[in-house]
């Protein structure tokens, strides 16, 4: 897999947990882990961090000059 490649399928893939972490917040879907309840509250952070990494590959690959 070449740099730009794994540019676009790390963006893709960002995204994608990006849309996952909004619906949960839109919505209040609940996730239990075993016996374990998770707060929505973690949903924030993960968004943040998954469409920040989502950016910031798509930012790489739009400005990348390798060919």
């Amino acid at each position: 897999m070449n740099y730009k490649n794994y540019l676009i399928v790390s963006g893709i893939i960002f995204g994608l947990v990006t849309a996952g972490q909004l619906a949960r917040l839109t919505f209040q879907i609940p996730v239990q882990v075993g016996q374990v309840n998770i707060p929505i509250w973690p949903s924030f952070i993960g968004l943040v961090v998954a469409l920040t990494l989502c950016v910031w590959a798509f930012k790489l690959l739009r400005g990348d000059s390798r060919k």
